[in-house]
């Protein structure tokens, strides 16, 4: 797709009322890879009282209603195309409920869909699908109002449970009592059947409070990549984290706390006891965080199957290159380069290894308007904290890796920073600076061009590996395109030489 063609798709928001913040999020189009272009929340705690007083509060309401008002002026001052709405547990379960609908429907102009539980839980799954490569377990969507379970395999979704154990929620009805909140969510997650089948698999936790569980614990253990989604932590050292939350809360600890929302902070202790429950009572292997929900399932489940049936990962990567690199189709005919490489070299490769070097590809020359001296640096950094899905931390390096060392080369003065290399392992890191070799010697060749590199071709003649340059382009050959392209082959064990045809 090109640069003029994706600047005519519509844009696309959701607003999401929850039960504990109202959220207006704005996407650049809706397509398989989400970019999100605007996102603001409101914490308005709409279920604080549900479940004591049957009703939302009337400053919540007031202040909900308020922020609908902002959002609707600014879905109008960006000229969203589309507009989506939804309420979850708050809405659905208070009286007053219906009337406050109503009168966000007429402030918003749009229709608002208020979710049932199994309808929360499913639209939770297909955001996990949507931003996580080939998830297996359990999602777990923690709200104000409550908690949504369901089983995923692959993209296939069973059906779901909620139950009241929102942190709102579970606040309100322990009447602010950790002790009796751990009793009300260990009788309701012992029943939970989506969690009977949990062992030894992984548990996807979705939610603002559990991201915030998340932000404290990367900077509390110093993990080096500060990114939100696909942060993994053993169930084990989950549990252990989880404990010590709980009795921090109990010594009022939790208070300064400054990376966390004031309005979130007390709720962080119930996040904390719901996910120590799930984890001693469907005994996970994993607990993995995404930031992909409600709002990323809703539009993943309005785009058509063909579309749904994309890899996250490529299309974000697609993305960057129609964005940012000087030829997006070179850096498709570089897909095809290093597959013939790969095959004359005989170098295995599983198709997850594929996966990740195709997106590397793509994302080879996004660099290129940065200043020479930083370009490795600053794609490092670009691509590990990249906005996309559909990749774990560790892929992330390696992926950044790859292009670091196109940028930077392989002297000793420009090595990568550790604390990104410690996230892959040593084979990891080696067909990392292989990959970046084989991008040093094509965009040496090509200058970024297309139609260059499908002119050029490899042969194998027992150790040796040779570049061939069909006759129309001899005269690109040079000493520093032989310097480099005999290091890319000392790399896999063969001499590397030049042959003009």
């Amino acid at each position: 797709m090109t640069k003029r063609a994706q600047s005519r798709e519509p844009s696309v928001a959701v607003i999401d009322i929850g039960s504990n913040s109202v959220r207006l999020v704005v996407y650049e189009a809706l397509a398989r890879s989400l970019v999100t272009v605007f996102n603001e929340k409101a914490l308005c705690g709409l279920g604080r009282e549900v479940q004591t007083t049957g009703l939302l509060a009337p400053d919540a309401v007031a202040k909900a209603l308020t922020a609908l008002k902002r959002f609707r002026a600014l879905i109008r001052v960006m000229r969203v195309g589309r507009v989506y709405a939804i309420a979850t547990a708050a809405c659905r379960d208070a009286k007053n409920g219906p009337d406050f609908i109503a009168e966000a429907e007429r402030i918003c102009n749009v229709q608002i869909e208020i979710l049932s539980g199994p309808r929360e839980a499913k639209l939770s799954a297909l955001g996990v699908i949507s931003g996580v490569h080939k998830p297996n377990g359990i999602v777990g969507d923690l709200g104000g109002g409550s908690l949504e379970l369901i089983d995923v395999r692959g993209n296939a979704v069973r059906k779901g449970v909620t139950l009241p154990l929102g942190s709102l929620a579970l606040q309100d009805v322990s009447q602010r009592s950790l002790k009796r909140a751990e009793k009300i969510a260990h009788d309701a997650l012992s029943a939970a059947l989506p969690l009977k089948a949990a062992k030894g698999r992984t548990f996807y936790a979705v939610g603002g409070t559990w991201r915030a569980l998340a932000r404290i614990h990367i900077i509390q253990s110093g993990y080096s990549l500060k990114v939100m989604h696909g942060y993994s932590i053993p169930a084990a050292d989950a549990l252990r984290f989880a404990r010590r939350l709980r009795l921090l809360a109990s010594t009022d600890q939790l208070a300064d706390i400054e990376v966390v929302a004031d309005a979130r902070r007390p709720l962080l202790a119930y996040a904390a006891l719901v996910l120590e429950q799930i984890i001693l009572v469907a005994r996970p292997k994993t607990i993995v965080f995404s930031t992909y929900g409600v709002r990323e399932g809703l539009l993943y489940e309005q785009l058509p199957a063909a579309e749904r049936a994309k890899d996250g990962l490529i299309c974000a990567a697609q993305n960057l290159n129609n964005l940012l690199s000087r030829s997006a189709r070179h850096a498709e005919e570089l897909i095809g380069w290093t597959d013939r490489f790969w095959r004359i070299a005989r170098l295995k490769e599983t198709p997850e290894e594929r996966r990740l070097r195709h997106a590397a590809c793509l994302m080879s020359d996004v660099g290129w308007r940065v200043h020479p001296d930083h370009r490795g640096e600053q794609t490092l950094a670009m691509i590990t904290n990249g906005n996309f899905g559909d990749v774990t931390h560790q892929d992330r390096a390696f992926m950044a890796l790859s292009v670091f060392y196109r940028y930077a080369g392989f002297s000793e003065q420009n090595e990568p920073p550790p604390q990104v290399r410690e996230l892959v392992t040593p084979a990891m890191d080696e067909r990392a600076r292989l990959l970046g070799a084989a991008f040093r010697v094509a965009h040496l060749i090509s200058a970024a061009r297309p139609g260059v590199l499908p002119a050029t071709h490899f042969r194998m003649s027992g150790r040796k590996l040779m570049l061939v340059f069909e006759h129309r382009l001899v005269d690109l050959v040079a000493d520093r395109v032989g310097s480099r392209f005999k290091q890319m082959a000392r790399m896999v064990g063969r001499a590397g030489t030049i042959v003009r045809r």
